[in-house]
């Protein structure tokens, strides 16, 4: 079925989700690398705004886009759009939640692998000379205590994974946990204070609100075992990156890994220069699947909003 309207592309996104818009009879401007102001410029006769993280969708671009229809999201987090703003002026948000859920569950996996074995560490040894053998003695997976903060389509994938590699799963969400899913995994439910102070690992799935920015600070890292390793793939903001220099540099939690920073690129290079923090340049979501996934689940929905609204 063909559907009418002006598309603009503000982000790099896969071919995928153009063909498929371009395809519907939408007229798609691609403009991967937009600056806000000609951005301001672009929009007005905009019927559909898609964007991923870099470009920010104000109070001010959807003032500039009077025929806006659709905001969307080629990924997860909606930070980077005022959603309120929007939907008070019946515009309507989406994003592909789903489509990131495996890419970044196995980067969850593969940092708490490298934390607990010292990957890292073994191979810039090797890479100077080094066989640090004896002093990378590491710890398995298997019947530690996983702590999911944030049990949502990522935070479950992910306790799925970690149940296959036999570890233990406790969960906490402001949000009630589907109990069907707490009864097919053995999840253990309760408080985030409980969960940080009985998890061997701690891995955090929440979007960005006023509620969440800084959870994990100083008060919630005393709360930790010195044994522990914290893990973050959602957004930078949710750590209070100086509370966890303190705490990896004090030896008060034994590590940490990092695909999100308060401020990106990373400019907090006290914290990145610890040697029990590992550190990506926020690509939990960046594999080929999961890409050509989203750009595709955005197109379609994009399309099915425009004709449910015609």
């Amino acid at each position: 079925m063909q559907t009418g309207g002006k598309v603009i592309i503000c982000d790099s996104i896969d071919d995928v989700g153009i063909s498929i818009l371009q395809k519907a009879g939408l007229d798609v401007v691609y403009k991967p690398d937009i600056e806000s102001d000609e951005l301001l410029t672009s929009v007005n006769d905009c019927d559909v705004i898609v964007v991923r993280s870099r470009t920010k969708i104000t109070k001010t671009v959807i003032d500039a886009a009077p025929n806006v229809k659709i905001i969307a999201r080629v990924g997860v987090g909606l930070d980077n759009i005022d959603t309120s703003y929007a939907e008070s002026k019946g515009i309507k948000v989406l994003n592909a939640a789903e489509a990131a859920m495996n890419a970044v569950s196995e980067l969850v996996i593969g940092h708490m692998i490298a934390l607990s074995r010292n990957i890292p560490k073994g191979n810039d040894g090797i890479k100077s000379g080094k066989w640090l053998k004896k002093e990378l003695v590491g710890v398995e997976l298997r019947g530690k205590y996983l702590g999911i903060v944030g049990v949502g389509n990522i935070g479950r994938n992910l306790g799925r994974m970690a149940k296959c590699l036999r570890m233990n799963l406790i969960g906490y969400d402001i949000i009630p946990i589907n109990q069907d899913y707490v009864r097919e995994v053995g999840m253990i439910k309760t408080d985030l204070k409980t969960l940080l102070e009985n998890s061997d690992f701690v891995t955090c799935h929440v979007p960005l609100t006023d509620k969440t920015r800084h959870l994990i600070n100083s008060e919630t890292l005393s709360y930790m075992k010195p044994t522990a390793f914290l893990i973050n793939t959602s957004r930078g903001e949710i750590i209070d990156e100086e509370s966890l220099f303190s705490a990896l540099n004090e030896k008060r939690i034994a590590g940490a890994a990092l695909d999100v920073f308060e401020v990106e690129p990373p400019t907090n290079t006290k914290l990145l220069q610890l040697p029990n923090i590992i550190c990506s340049p926020h690509i939990a979501a960046q594999t080929k699947e999961a890409q050509e996934l989203a750009s595709n689940v955005i197109a379609e929905k994009v399309i099915q909003s425009l004709l449910t609204n015609r």
